[in-house]
């Protein structure tokens, strides 16, 4: 019989006594929990101690690359090419990988975008994907390198079971104990799949406000920092580009609806908001990677970024070609009077796109790509009396009561002078 280097309870008791816990210690706890020799509740009551008592950066290096440990990790130095990844904590009509990954591709950097499906209001990346006719998320490690390898030099796809299967357990433990916020947590979860990724450089998409998984900027900032912390640690070239989220993104909520919102961001156009976060996100993967004087904005007008994108659609069994779904019932609210749109909360918008099944409450429900929001109009926007300000779009009318009750509030017509425009892109961090 094997006898265990260290006991749960002795952990536990020094992180509510706010000790540190050792490199052995914290390698030994996650490999233990692992394999079932930690108990879920035992576990439960460390993740509790660290969201009231925190972590030393040591701390929270350690964790990540023991959960990093606990499964594969992915090699692509053989590629002969350079690797950049993105990764966003989530906001209302977030679809910027869409358009960043070809773009960033077409400068021929690879782009392993392991991405994820949606759950509450913030929707994901493979399910508006999942649009598109055909198209596929799930590729085999040999698919992956094969796809970086060749020339569409970019997949975007769901991440295997075996990278980081420590996180997926701690994961759904936090979610059930009231210990999601915990900043060292959020961190070493992002972060260890990100690592075991493989890839050579990460640039962060950490939102704040309304629509953000967090709130305040300050704790933004602090998630920010730490993430770029651990990338550097790892030995991966890791920034951060700290976001507003307190409006959507762009004029689409959904999934079906921001494929096409992206596409017209690929052919030169789109809403000025996704347009300039997708030019400063792959501004910054591509200086990192060793492109600092790249002209995304020449790629987006070109064309290359559209064929890249078409490229990488087909390459996974979609139709680029081909119509993506229509809502079978739509309900578009109006202005009132005359003014400017002073007012847009994101979190009432998601919610009630979700409302609508554009999201799901649980992993397991299905989505429906053609419900969500479609907006016609910006704060700061003038609108005339009459005119259209928003349309929720779904399969099933009876949905519109609860998502137009999500809305309410979540608008305002005023003055010019009532609306302060705000930066999109506040801070970067990193080297």
């Amino acid at each position: 019989m094997t006898v265990e280097p260290f006991d749960a309870v002795q952990l536990i008791a020094a992180k509510r006594d706010r000790g540190t816990l050792t490199t052995a210690q914290i390698e030994w706890l996650v490999d233990a929990y692992t394999r079932g020799y930690v108990a879920d509740s035992q576990m439960s009551a460390l993740a509790m101690a660290i969201l009231l008592n925190g972590m030393t950066r040591q701390e929270i290096r350690d964790l990540t690359m023991a959960m990093v440990a606990s499964g594969e990790r992915l090699d692509f130095t053989g590629l002969g090419k350079p690797t950049a990844d993105k990764h966003s904590t989530g906001g209302v009509g977030d679809k910027i990988t869409l358009p960043l990954m070809p773009l960033v591709a077409s400068f021929g950097v690879a782009v392993p975008q392991l991405s994820g499906r949606g759950l509450g209001h913030t929707g994901g990346t493979l399910d508006k994907l999942e649009s598109i006719p055909g198209w596929r998320a799930s590729l085999t490690n040999d698919e992956v390198f094969a796809q970086l390898a060749g020339p569409v030099s970019g997949v975007i796809c769901a991440a295997g079971a075996g990278l980081a299967p420590a996180d997926k357990k701690l994961y759904a433990l936090r979610d059930t104990t009231g210990t999601v916020e915990a900043i060292p947590l959020i961190a070493s979860s992002i972060m260890s799949k990100k690592i075991a990724e493989g890839t050579g450089v990460l640039v962060l998409d950490v939102k704040f406000g309304s629509g953000a998984f967090m709130k305040d900027f300050a704790k933004a900032r602090e998630l920010a920092q730490t993430m770029v912390e651990l990338g550097t640690d790892a030995g991966v070239a890791t920034s951060a580009l700290l976001t507003d989220m307190n409006v959507p993104l762009g004029l689409t909520i959904g999934n079906a609806n921001e494929v096409r919102e992206s596409v017209e961001v690929l052919a030169g156009g789109g809403p000025a908001d996704v347009v300039e976060l997708t030019i400063a996100l792959a501004r910054e993967m591509l200086a990192l990677a060793g492109q600092p004087d790249a002209d995304v904005e020449a790629a987006l007008a070109d064309g290359r970024a559209m064929d890249q994108w078409r490229a990488f659609v087909t390459a996974q069994g979609g139709d680029p070609d081909a119509a993506l779904p229509e809502p079978r019932e739509t309900h578009t609210v109006t202005a009132p009077r005359a003014g400017v749109l002073t007012k847009q909360d994101a979190l009432a918008f998601g919610i009630a796109a979700w409302r609508l099944g554009a999201g799901r409450a649980r992993q397991e429900d299905p989505v429906v790509h053609a419900a969500g929001i479609e907006l016609h109009a910006k704060p700061g926007d003038s609108v005339a009396a009459g005119q259209p300000l928003f349309t929720l779009a779904a399969d099933d009318a009876a949905r519109f009561d609860r998502a137009l009750e999500a809305l309410d509030g979540a608008w305002a017509i005023g003055e010019a002078s009532d609306h302060t425009p705000s930066p999109l892109v506040v801070e970067r961090l990193g080297r």
